[in-house]
C-alpha cells in the first residue's frame, strides 16, 4: 500500500481558505462560526444531521465563495475532532473526487469508460454520474459519509427518502440492461469499514442490501483530508452489522 502523501491530491483547496470555530447551525444550510474574535455566518451544503461531528467550539475549515455576489462569504468544508482528525462535510466532494479519480485512472472499476457526465437524468431522478464506454453505460450515485461509530462508517446519518429513491433508480438502471454503482466517500479518518445505518434508517438499509443483491455495485472509499486538499484513500470492506 502506498503512503498517503504519495497519492495524488485530487481536490486541492483554493487560496483564501480560513479556519474558525463552530458555534451553531441554523436551518441546515447556515452555520455560525467565530473567526478572529468576531462571529459570521457561512454556507453549509450538507443537509444531513452530521451526527457526532457538529459540536460547539470545534475547529472548522472554510473555503471562500467563488463569486463576490454570494451572500455568505465562505463554505464549510471540514470539521476537526478533538484528536485532530478532519471530517469532510461538503456533499459536493464525492462526485468531484469520483470524476478526478476517473480522469487519473485511480479507480480500476472505471477503466473501461471513455466519457463522464455529471448530473445525468435517469427516469425521474438525477444521478450524480453517467459513464459511457465500449462496455455500455454505468450510472453512479455518490454519497458523503461522516458518521463513524467505533471504527465503522455508516450512511445515512438521518432518514433519507431521497437516498432510497436513488437506490431504487439504480436498480431500475440494472433492469434496463445498464450497470449501476453507489460510491460512498468516507470523509472521516476513523472509519475502517462501511455499513448502511439500519439503526437510523432501516428502510434505507433494506433497500441498500436489496440493491446489492440485484447487481448494484457498492464502492466505499476512504478520503484522506488535510488543509491542503483531499486524496482518495483505500477501499473499505463492507460490513453487515445486523
Amino acid at each position: 500500500m502506498s503512503h498517503p502523501q504519495s497519492r495524488p491530491l485530487l481536490l486541492p483547496f483554493p487560496p483564501g481558505c480560513r479556519t474558525a470555530f463552530f458555534l451553531r447551525r441554523e436551518k441546515r444550510f447556515r452555520v455560525e462560526v467565530e473567526m478572529n474574535g468576531r462571529t459570521l455566518w457561512v454556507h453549509c451544503n450538507n443537509s444531513g444531521s452530521m451526527l457526532g461531528v457538529l459540536r460547539r467550539g470545534r475547529r472548522v475549515f472554510l473555503s471562500p465563495a467563488k463569486g463576490p455576489r454570494r451572500k455568505l462569504p465562505y463554505t464549510l468544508e471540514m470539521i476537526q475532532l478533538e484528536n485532530g482528525t478532519w471530517v469532510g462535510v461538503n456533499t459536493l466532494t464525492p462526485n468531484r473526487i469520483l470524476q478526478e479519480a476517473w480522469k487519473k485512472g485511480l479507480l480500476p472499476q472505471l477503466a473501461e469508460y471513455e466519457t463522464f457526465r455529471r448530473e445525468a437524468m435517469s427516469g425521474r431522478s438525477r444521478l450524480d454520474a453517467l459513464l459511457v464506454g465500449p462496455c455500455g453505460r454505468l450510472w453512479v450515485e455518490a454519497k458523503n459519509v461522516t458518521l463513524v461509530e467505533g471504527d465503522v462508517a455508516y450512511f445515512p446519518d438521518a432518514v433519507t427518502q431521497r437516498g432510497r429513491r436513488h437506490l431504487e433508480e439504480l436498480m431500475g438502471c440494472i433492469r434496463n440492461g445498464d450497470r449501476a454503482a453507489c460510491f460512498y466517500l468516507v470523509q472521516h479518518g476513523e472509519g475502517h469499514c462501511f455499513s448502511p445505518a439500519d439503526f437510523i434508517d432501516p428502510q434505507y438499509a433494506d433497500c441498500f442490501w436489496k440493491a446489492r443483491e440485484q447487481g448494484v455495485k457498492i464502492w466505499p472509499y476512504l478520503a484522506e483530508l488535510s488543509p491542503s486538499g483531499i486524496r482518495l484513500g483505500s477501499r473499505l470492506p463492507l460490513l453487515r452489522v445486523s
